[in-house]
């Protein structure tokens, strides 16, 4: 099992960039595919990015991809989403999950989540 906490809250300008941390508890993060979702008022929650540790691969969601990149530090248990070039639209509650094996994409674990208010 893992537990998992987000930090990196911000409130920016359009333009600006932000690091989200995802900092895991447990098992080593290297058991699970990671990946940051988000939720912005009054919508569903969406997938943002993820990254397999096995082959380092990332994917990222269409309405993200070229300003915002996942990494991670499985020494310091910590996963990363920088983002760049941030857009009001980006403003929602950020989370971070785990999938564990078999890595079909069923996120059993989640953070609490962290605000990130993008203003034009």
């Amino acid at each position: 099992q893992v537990q998992l906490v987000e930090s990196g809250a911000g409130l920016v300008q359009a333009g600006d960039s932000l690091r989200l941390s995802c900092a895991a508890s447990g098992r080593t993060l290297s058991a699970y595919a990671m990946a940051w979702f988000r939720q912005a008022p009054g919508k569903e929650r969406e997938f943002v990015a993820t990254i397999s540790w096995s082959d380092s691969t990332t994917r990222y969601a269409d309405s993200v991809k070229g300003r915002f990149t996942i990494s991670g530090d499985n020494a310091k248990k910590t996963v990363y989403l920088q983002m760049n070039s941030l857009k009001p639209e980006d403003t929602a509650v950020y989370y971070c999950a785990a999938d564990p094996p078999p890595y079909e994409g069923v996120y059993e674990y989640w953070g609490q989540g962290t605000q990130v208010t993008v203003t034009s």
